[in-house]
């Protein structure tokens, strides 16, 4: 359970709500100068089509809200099951709770996906609906349905992950020293003292609340 994992799933994750941001944002100047027409059964129809053209987008944003919680537990399990766990069972045990996190998703994910695409016409689509006028709304829609649009999308995942890739190992020399520091300064605020790494770089020792002062 390396700590760049969840690194390099935020990255892929910003994919799909980054198409969506362009194809509102685009033509959204043009929504703010111009009044949008009333409410007519045309622009209901157009943004039910804008709507089922981000459902991906939709469904990934539902995805990333679940596996979020779920991530940051596997990187804290990764770094407690040095110190929690016989050597001997970390394997088993990093298995055992990747298939509890399997287990989540898979009972999670349909249900907020669900109810997300639930949600989209009377959040998303309201403010369509709302700040453009059916002439923009061709606009956005011409533009998602677009075949090059769509090949930007399919390479969207393929980019980000060429980007976190090269960024990752670059950026982990100035990162994790940060991030250790960081770790050190708040289990200084909280009371908490660890023990300084061992020379042959084995795990540090558990974490250990610090005696409170005699009075």
């Amino acid at each position: 359970m390396p700590r760049g994992c969840a690194t390099v799933r935020c990255f892929m994750l910003h994919k799909t709500l980054l198409a969506l941001a362009l194809a509102v944002a685009l033509p959204f100047a043009a929504a703010q100068s111009t009044p949008p027409s009333p409410s007519s059964p045309a622009k209901r129809d157009l943004v039910a089509r804008i709507l089922k053209a981000q459902q991906p987008g939709i469904e990934a944003m539902a995805r990333s809200l679940v596996e979020q919680p779920a991530l940051e537990l596997l990187g804290n399990a990764g770094n407690a099951l040095p110190n929690r766990v016989p050597k001997e069972r970390q394997e088993a045990v990093a298995k055992e709770i990747r298939g509890d996190v399997d287990k989540y998703m898979a009972d999670l994910v349909p249900t907020v996906q669900a109810q997300a695409v639930k949600l989209a016409p009377a959040t998303i689509g309201s403010v369509l609906e709302e700040r453009f006028s059916e002439d923009e709304l061709k606009q956005v829609l011409a533009m998602l349905e677009s075949p090059v649009f769509a090949k930007y999308q399919r390479m969207g995942q393929e980019m980000q992950r060429a980007l976190a890739d090269k960024l990752i190992p670059d950026m982990r020399p100035t990162v994790e020293p940060r991030v250790r520091q960081l770790e050190e300064t708040v289990g200084k605020r909280l009371g908490i003292t660890a023990g300084p790494p061992a020379a042959n770089g084995a795990p540090r020792t558990a974490p250990r609340p610090t005696k409170p002062a005699s009075r």
